[in-house]
């Protein structure tokens, strides 16, 4: 009999709600949420090593996405803006066992520029448009903790050679500021 009659309470309840009165509906506020801000950091890998307020004091370009990835003893970022797909930079630090005259040797581009007082050797360089976007400024070094660090910007289609030529001017004193041993 007690089962009866709580199986016919359990029944009401199910069908009246609950005996609550009609609620009203969830509101949702009108304005939009609040945007926060991410470090570049924040995506791990070599972005530890990038910070984007540092990145737009040298290269004048503001930006706040950064994604990381992983591969062997290579770490590399990405950054970009949100709303635009170039420029583009790159940052690509692998570790390695190579000496000056190796990385002279086998590293060093054709045409590149050799570059003083970045890590242990160190050049900049500037790269052709392709297809989809516009020309490269690269700048690459040895650093003294053993590891070979590239920063690659990547320019909008529109953007002639002299631009890159300039951004990796601006590329040069932004890999004085990196650290590289963290990773």
């Amino acid at each position: 009999m007690h089962g009866r009659i709580w199986l016919a309470g359990v029944g009401v309840l199910l069908t009246t709600g609950c005996g609550a009165a009609e609620a009203d509906p969830v509101r949702l506020p009108a304005e939009e949420p609040a945007a926060v801000e991410v470090e570049a950091a924040s995506s791990g890998g070599a972005c530890r090593l990038l910070d984007f307020a540092v990145i737009e004091e040298h290269t004048e370009v503001r930006f706040d996405v950064a994604a990381a990835s992983e591969r062997g003893d290579t770490r590399t970022c990405v950054v970009r803006a949100t709303d635009a797909s170039w420029p583009e930079l790159t940052l690509t630090v692998t570790d390695t066992s190579i000496d000056v005259p190796t990385f002279t040797a086998d590293v060093l581009p054709d045409g590149a520029t050799k570059v003083t007082k970045l890590g242990q050797a160190g050049y900049r360089r500037t790269g052709p448009k392709a297809a989809k976007h516009g020309p490269t400024a690269e700048v690459g070094w040895l650093a003294a903790e053993d590891r070979l660090a590239v920063l690659r910007w990547t320019c909008p289609p529109g953007d002639d050679r002299a631009t890159a030529g300039a951004v990796a001017g601006r590329l040069v004193d932004l890999a004085r500021k990196l650290d590289t041993r963290p990773l």
